[in-house]
């Protein structure tokens, strides 16, 4: 049986940039061995999935369509505690937490609280919280990010996000989406838990260095994507193919391990820039031996150009570009290299112009000069629905 690698830059695509004379930053990269797989492949476009209440395709919704489950999407909640190794139950109120700098007024200063990583102290003073009769359970993440599940009677993720997603306005108020006693029940919690762990994190000795230092505190949690356990079929017996996953982080790992695939972990493999690109394709093509599918993400695009800096955006997709030469030689293996959502850096968010795709190792050569949005536009796959990817792929000959 042939091979699949199935390799994600998230936020891949882009606007086009004034300083790269308007070009994006994948269009102004140096990329030969993208040029030489798009060259030697077939190549089209991507549009992006996005669910019925998004403005802008999300990363859980995205990954989920990529990977052929759009029609089984639980919920971002769900797939972050599950990527960090939280056990859910049935009744579990999952969630997404950024740890945050906000002022005395609940006004967000930093989303992020200057992306801190060294947050396990932080961590270690939340847990143990019970409120009515409701247990929080926590559990680092990486970098600025955490996990939380709620757990007890009477709970609804029919409830609305604390994140307002941007800086200098109020942290919102968590409230009911239903007229349900378990979702006012739920809501009113969790209000309650913020209080508490905003108190905590306030009067921590670990913040006050952080403002000695000048640095921000991370004084507040946003939560956001409460989603419960549902079902799904594996990816296995939808697709007949044995699968794993190589992600540095925890919601990649997590849409992959409720799928079913087996979940592959690499030291120094991070969300970060610093992230060991070279290590993660190594052990990619080693794990082709023992697996069909192999689903591998690459992260810090994405953070990059959320934080505007397109030439470190640029820079680092040149950096994967170097690690993909060894995957020039692989035999009877086809190679797909996409984005999941395109982020551009001048909005520093998600938007919705289509992610390049190439997909290489079949006789198909569209004879692409360079791997980026404008050349694969004319390229002869066309331009593929996010959710029919997986279709696409399995039916090329």
């Amino acid at each position: 049986m042939r091979k699949i690698l199935l390799i994600i830059i998230d936020g891949l695509g882009d606007e086009p940039i004034p300083y790269f004379g308007y070009k994006t930053p994948l269009e102004a990269a140096k990329t030969p061995n993208l040029d030489f797989l798009a060259k030697n492949g077939a190549c089209g476009l991507v549009s992006p999935f996005k669910l019925l209440q998004e403005k802008a395709p999300s990363s859980e919704g995205t990954h989920v369509a990529l990977l052929g489950f759009a029609d089984y999407f639980m919920g971002r909640g769900v797939y972050e505690v599950a990527g960090i190794g939280m056990n859910l139950r049935k009744g579990d109120i999952a969630f997404r937490v950024n740890f945050a700098t906000v002022d005395k007024n609940l006004k967000i200063i930093d989303r992020r609280a200057g992306r801190i990583s060294d947050t396990e102290r932080l961590v270690r003073a939340l847990q143990g919280i019970k409120i009515n009769g409701i247990n929080f359970l926590i559990k680092k993440s990486y970098g600025h990010r955490i996990g939380l599940i709620m757990r007890g009677k009477n709970l609804s993720s029919k409830i609305s996000n604390g994140d307002p997603k941007r800086t200098g306005v109020r942290a919102k108020t968590i409230l009911s989406l239903d007229k349900s006693e378990k979702s006012k029940f739920t809501a009113n919690v969790s209000n309650r838990f913020l209080e508490k762990t905003h108190q905590i994190l306030e009067n921590h000795s670990q913040n006050k260095k952080r403002i000695e230092k000048g640095l921000l505190p991370a004084n507040y949690l946003l939560i956001r994507g409460a989603a419960e356990l549902k079902y799904a079929p594996k990816f296995k017996q939808r697709f007949g193919l044995k699968s794993c996953c190589i992600a540095g982080g925890a919601l990649y790992k997590g849409v992959a391990k409720i799928l079913g695939m087996d979940i592959i972990n690499i030291k120094g493999a991070t969300g970060f820039v610093t992230t060991n690109i070279k290590e993660k394709i190594s052990v990619a093509k080693k794990s082709l031996k023992k697996y069909n599918f192999v689903f591998l993400h690459i992260k810090a695009a994405d953070s990059l150009g959320e934080d505007g800096n397109y030439k470190g955006k640029k820079e680092f997709i040149e950096k994967i570009d170097k690690s993909l030469k060894s995957l020039l030689n692989l035999n009877n293996t086809t190679i797909i290299i996409t984005g999941d959502h395109s982020t551009c850096s001048l909005m520093k968010k998600h938007c919705s112009r289509p992610n390049p795709i190439l997909i290489y190792g079949r006789e198909r050569k569209d004879r692409i000069e360079k791997f980026s949005e404008k050349n694969c536009r004319e390229g002869t796959l066309g331009t593929i629905r996010q959710s029919d990817l997986m279709k696409k792929i399995l039916k090329i000959k």
